[in-house]
């Protein structure tokens, strides 16, 4: 008899500030691709590499989990608020230490986007991260997301062999950042669900506790 496969862990983190539909594309389409046992959503806490402050922990921890509540595909995600927890700035190999340590013998597959992967080596001990994950790259299949930033032969490149794979995905025109600026130009959140940006529930909480009127993008 085979023995069992071991466990596959997943990991995608951001600011989710907030948190729209491809976010739930990309986590629905990892869990499909790489058969993930369970994927940990994980909303960034002190991000030492934002040039702009969040919003508060508690709001981006409450649209994310109604972002993946109940959606069909997303039954293995977890919304995990660990970074959150954490005193001073988020780096991502203290999280994989926490998770290989809980999860000794695990296959950890930490998920970035293309812009993230660009920027990859100078991440806080970028050796030990792949030491002890696998880089999943998530690339939008559109032409202007490509050119952004995402170069494959630059990252086979800098990276060692084997280290990272490729996640496919549509284009999808998505960006908290353009999500942030509509609203502050008077867009109400509702708009935002009917153009498929955001879910409703989000929206929902956004206009309930009127997020990102004023807020800079």
């Amino acid at each position: 008899m085979a023995a069992p496969r071991p466990s596959r862990i997943g990991l995608f983190g951001g600011a989710f500030d907030p948190p729209h539909l491809a976010h739930v594309a990309l986590a629905r389409a990892a869990i499909a691709q790489f058969a993930l046992d369970v994927l940990h959503v994980l909303p960034t806490g002190d991000a030492w590499h934002k040039s702009r402050p969040l919003n508060p922990a508690a709001d981006r921890l409450a649209m994310t989990r109604l972002a993946f509540e109940g959606v069909p595909g997303c039954e293995r995600v977890t919304v995990d608020d660990r970074e959150l927890r954490r005193d001073g700035p988020t780096y991502t190999i203290d999280t994989l230490t926490e998770l290989r340590a809980e999860h000794p013998g695990a296959e950890l597959l930490l998920q970035v986007g293309a812009d993230q992967a660009a920027a990859l080596q100078s991440w806080r001990r970028i050796d030990d991260i792949l030491r002890i994950a696998t880089i999943s790259i998530a690339v939008r299949g559109d032409e202007e997301r490509a050119g952004a930033g995402f170069d494959l032969k630059s990252v086979q490149d800098r990276l060692p062999a084997g280290c990272f794979v490729l996640l496919a995905l549509p284009a999808m025109p998505h960006s908290s950042t353009a999500i942030r600026r509509q609203i502050a130009d008077g867009v109400p959140p509702a708009v935002l669900v009917a153009e498929g940006l955001i879910a409703e529930p989000v929206a929902r909480y956004i206009a309930d506790h009127h997020l990102y009127r004023n807020a800079p993008t």
